[in-house]
């Protein structure tokens, strides 16, 4: 397993057999069942995950007392309440296992640690932060210039795959509309 995150790892910095053995030492891993909560509402956000086999989201309930999901992470994807972590407060958001998954996870103060001894994971998070910044701002030009089912073919043409692998509600949450409505809109692209 570690194999995954040191190949992760070696795509946006260098490191040698040596530091990743040691820089593997900042991280735990644990194996999470289907619907299991790693983090809910209102608990401190103490852990950045990153999925070594499996599905997480992350979501919010809403006024009207729905699930709004915000974001899907799959494997080598990291996921987190960011602004939660960062500054160690009380999240808003769950993040849950859609799938058994198994995950890697680190705290805020094994973070600088690991970043003061390895400053070459400076710029691997770098470029993890940098690459979830763009998929948000793509989301949002997304939510702005498709109406909810242009929005939905989009995802289907660009990862078919992930559209298949998560269940259909859950799809319809991200998307912001009901399952029953993501059901008219599928039987239109299928006929």
């Amino acid at each position: 397993m570690s194999e995954i995150f040191k190949k992760h790892i070696t795509k946006f910095a260098k490191v040698s057999d040596d530091e990743f053995e040691e820089i593997k030492k900042f991280f735990d891993m644990k194996e999470v069942a289907k619907k299991e909560n790693l983090l809910e509402e209102g608990q401190i956000c103490r852990h950045h995950y990153f999925v070594l086999s499996g599905l997480l989201r992350k979501f919010y309930i809403n006024e009207k007392g729905t699930e709004q999901t915000t974001e899907f992470a799959i494997e080598t994807w990291w996921l987190t309440d960011n602004f939660a972590y960062e500054n160690r407060v009380h999240t808003e958001f769950y993040i849950q296992a859609v799938e058994k998954s198994t995950i890697l996870y680190i705290t805020p103060d094994k973070q600088e640690k690991l970043l003061k001894e390895f400053p070459v994971m400076e710029r691997y998070f770098r470029f993890v932060y940098q690459r979830a910044y763009a998929a948000a701002q793509k989301r949002i030009k997304f939510l702005f210039s498709f109406s909810k089912e242009e929005f939905y073919f989009q995802a289907v043409r660009n990862h078919p795959e992930f559209v298949q692998r998560v269940p259909q509600y859950l799809i319809a949450s991200y998307l912001g509309f009901t399952p029953e409505y993501l059901s008219e809109i599928r039987k239109r692209l299928l006929s």
